[in-house]
């Protein structure tokens, strides 16, 4: 296995126009719409974070697929942060919930645990 080896994610919502509100409210960024792959899923709707294949991290998407639902069952994708207690502060604005505010993980920064408008649980990290 190659070192960093998640190159991909997933975050599967019911309403993904409610998922859309609240990751560009929380992260203050724009989603894109992907186009779905032929004969993958007919009426799949796939909407991808902000990625650049030069960097370091994984690239992921917000995606609504039938027979698939959001909620959280035992993974869980962390989100890097500046201060995860900035992005904390805007989860129940923006239709989410705080799980477990942002604690300290010794050298390896912080972290907040939260829950989207779609019921997933994400992590937030930060050094800071």
């Amino acid at each position: 296995m190659k070192p960093n080896p998640v190159v991909w994610f997933e975050l599967y919502t019911q309403d993904i126009q409610r998922a859309r509100a609240f990751y560009e409210s929380v992260f203050k960024c724009q989603l894109e719409a992907l186009k779905t792959p032929e004969g993958v899923a007919p009426g799949m709707q796939m909407l991808s974070f902000p990625g650049d294949m030069t960097s370091m991290g994984a690239g992921g998407a917000l995606v609504r697929m039938d027979g698939v639902s959001p909620g959280g069952g035992g993974t869980v994708v962390y989100f890097a942060c500046d201060d995860c207690a900035v992005e904390q502060g805007r989860v129940e604005k923006a239709g989410g919930k705080v799980f477990r505010p942002k604690f300290s993980i010794g050298q390896y920064g912080h972290c907040a645990l939260v829950t989207d408008a779609e019921g997933n649980l994400i992590g937030l990290h930060s050094m800071q």
